[in-house]
């Protein structure tokens, strides 16, 4: 029944952020219920005989992994919106440090640097992109230019566009953010598929999750009735237990 709560709350989650640039939907990964208390029995045997015994069956929560599949990509008409139709993540300096995003709805701050919607500077390989108020021309490589005072087509740096060998693990920080799950690999000019004037949608079907909640409202429904069974069938046992 916890694992159920749990799983509401990230469905409600993924409805939520069903209009998020760049959201990635969040999936419970629950293990059955018999693994989980062969697990806890099975180290802790000394325990049954009443030591601790909320101990022996306390069970996790599931685990929350990341659907990484890509969304699909909507043309926006805005040079600082940027989608990729492809793997990998934007990298961003926070005070905490470095993290990742999908979400391209990128602006200029005071300073005329690149930056999220929260104001973090989007890296680029040779550190923050400063553009200075410029609109900039980016390529399908994420190599980055500005037109000069005369006209001319000036090569400012190139995003650093990153990849892990297991994102779907990546903790997530809020606001699009998500913190780096091992070593992070930049991803060569060849891998890269950026659309400038586009954003990525989030990969939330709102049909699949209303699916996902009615069965997981049927399934704790199922499992209340089961533990009221179960106290049902004790509270008789003890009455006869009294009697006798």
């Amino acid at each position: 029944m916890h694992q159920d709560m749990n799983s509401l709350d990230r469905i409600a989650m993924n409805l939520t952020n069903t209009l998020t640039p760049g959201y990635q939907r969040a999936v419970p990964a629950s293990r059955p219920f018999a693994t989980l208390v062969a697990g806890h029995l099975a180290p802790n045997a000394a325990l049954l005989n009443g030591v601790d015994s909320e101990l022996v069956l306390r069970a996790p929560l599931p685990e929350v992994l990341n659907d990484n599949r890509p969304g699909t990509l909507r043309a926006t008409g805005n040079a600082l919106d940027l989608a990729l139709d492809g793997p990998g993540y934007f990298e961003v300096a926070t005070a905490e440090g470095s993290a990742y995003t999908r979400q391209g709805n990128f602006q200029l701050d005071a300073r005329g640097r690149l930056v999220t919607a929260q104001g973090d500077p989007v890296m680029g390989k040779g550190g923050e992109l400063f553009l200075n108020g410029a609109q900039p021309q980016i390529d399908s490589n994420g190599k980055v230019s500005v037109t000069d005072d005369n006209g001319v087509l000036q090569a400012l740096d190139q995003l650093k566009i990153v990849r892990f060998d297991d994102s779907t693990h990546m903790a997530r920080l809020g606001s699009g953010l998500l913190a780096g799950s091992g070593a992070a690999n930049v991803l060569d000019d060849t891998d890269i598929q950026l659309r400038q004037s586009y954003l990525e949608n989030a990969n939330v079907s709102s049909m699949q999750e209303m699916v996902q909640l009615m069965q997981t409202m049927r399934h704790f429904e199922s499992m209340q009735r089961v533990l009221q069974g179960y106290d049902e069938m004790l509270g008789t046992a003890i009455r006869k237990l009294g009697d006798v």
